[in-house]
């Protein structure tokens, strides 16, 4: 497997690529990568979000999951119903139901994870590995079609309070092609490079208490003090002639795996019609999320996932930083939210493995449609054999309830023979970032997918 990183968005990838070009590991390069979408995906993920890695050391065979993810709020706080702010976002074809407000941001737990990668398997600098995000961010960052469609859909949220300046200057929303300039964030990454804790103990922490205290969020001292990143060991379940690893959680990934029919053979017909039981699933949220996969030289790999929710609509004043939303993500809410707990998560970045050792890492953004969008790559390059950029790039469908909805260029046959069963059947008008983000690196090659404008290379054709 050739060193690689895919990615979300080119400026992401060029910088994963650039750490490791300069000798990091694959956690080196997933940390600036990470950071370089803080800056350059900013209508999907932000430092004040959460996330979920894997990580495999090659040198010692070990896997391990990292939760990032977000943290119930108001530790030391008495109990208060979050005031949340209720709105209907058009998503294609539906509309979509949020909440958003000062009141839905969660813990952020990224800049702890990002830590964590760092001080575990890090090799480089720390300050080294902000330096791209930090380029980035005095330059600004050609905001990708994909990215303009979504800020389309989302501008109500994030157009609101500081957005308006950043993604409406001048009252007209960003365009494809356009420059998406935060000079906040060059203020933000510089206090990060300065003490990697600064979002739980330094001038960002401040900042964040600052703005809760103002707008009546719910995150105090007490939350960033307890928090810290934590690494579990992976759920392995057995996939083809190997094993898949990933995490338990919403996505429902390690349960589904194993019902996962054989695809090679099928006629694409057959393939369509034996999925589509496979991976139903509930729920329309949107998935504003975004999916770094890295390999380096050494044969270690890294995925990791990362989101915002839709975003609170409140950024920090003077440092461009969206506050998250998962508190307002019913899809998300599950039971009683107990502060200090943390939130639950459908990301699912995941590593399989066979006689030959590692030969897949992959993940994907995409909400409830997370799971079909990540096995349907994954069952595409591993069982079917078809090459990676193929396996994204292939017209997706996803089943939830009696509705199927599908890409142009899903079998017609598969969709007509399911409307005879009774299923309704919505054909989307063009690809869209409602079916998913994925992101992978394989023994045969690497891809990003064109949903997200993503961008996938190989450290061999730097240079």
């Amino acid at each position: 497997m050739q060193a690689a990183v895919a990615a979300g968005h080119p400026a992401t990838t060029a910088a994963g690529i650039e750490i490791l070009a300069d000798g990091g590991s694959a956690a080196d390069a997933a940390v600036a990568a990470c950071l370089a979408s803080c800056v350059a995906e900013t209508v999907m993920t932000g430092l004040l979000g959460g996330g979920h890695a894997i990580y495999f050391d090659a040198a010692s065979g070990r896997a391990r999951n990292l939760d990032c993810f977000v943290a119930v709020p108001g530790l030391g706080a008495e109990a208060r119903e979050p005031e949340l702010l209720h709105l209907e976002v058009p998503f294609g074809a539906e509309l979509v139901h949020y909440a958003v407000g000062p009141a839905s941001c969660g813990v952020p737990g990224l800049p702890a994870g990002l830590v964590a990668l760092w001080e575990a398997h890090g090799c480089l600098p720390w300050r080294r590995l902000v330096e791209p995000a930090l380029q980035l961010a005095r330059e600004g960052v050609e905001f990708p079609p994909a990215h303009a469609a979504c800020l389309a859909m989302l501008a109500p949220v994030m157009t609101m309070n500081e957005g308006a300046d950043l993604y409406a200057p001048g009252g007209t929303l960003l365009g494809a092609g356009e420059r998406l300039v935060q000079p906040g964030l060059v203020v933000a990454l510089e206090a990060l490079a300065d003490d990697p804790r600064s979002v739980y103990g330094g001038s960002l922490a401040a900042e964040l208490l600052a703005l809760c205290e103002e707008r009546g969020g719910l995150v105090t001292p007490e939350d960033l003090d307890a928090y810290e990143a934590l690494w579990s060991q992976p759920v392995a379940v057995p996939y083809l002639d190997g094993r898949l690893l990933t995490r338990a959680g919403l996505s429902g990934v390690p349960e589904t795996v194993p019902r996962l029919p054989l695809l090679a053979g099928l006629t694409e017909t057959e393939r369509v019609l034996a999925l589509v039981h496979v991976l139903e699933a509930p729920g329309t949220g949107s998935g504003d999320t975004t999916n770094v996969s890295v390999l380096d030289a050494d044969g270690s790999a890294c995925v990791l996932t990362t989101s915002l929710g839709l975003g609170s609509g409140d950024f920090l004043p003077g440092l461009d930083l969206h506050l998250n939303s998962m508190l307002g993500e019913a899809d998300l809410v599950r039971g009683r939210l107990e502060p200090g707990r943390r939130m639950e998560s459908m990301m699912a970045p995941t590593l399989t493995f066979d006689g030959d050792g590692l030969s897949l890492a992959a993940g994907a953004a995409g909400g409830t449609r997370l799971r079909t969008a990540l096995l349907g790559v994954i069952a595409g390059i591993l069982d079917e054999g078809l090459p990676p950029a193929d396996a994204v790039g292939r017209p997706r469908f996803h089943p939830a309830g009696e509705l199927v909805n599908a890409e142009p260029g899903v079998d017609e046959v598969a969709l007509e023979q399911l409307e005879a069963r009774g299923r309704t059947v919505r054909r989307w008008p063009a690809r869209h970032h409602y079916f998913g983000g994925v992101s992978a690196v394989s023994r045969t090659g690497t891809a990003a997918d064109p949903r997200r404008n993503g961008e996938a290379t190989t450290l061999r054709h730097v240079g």
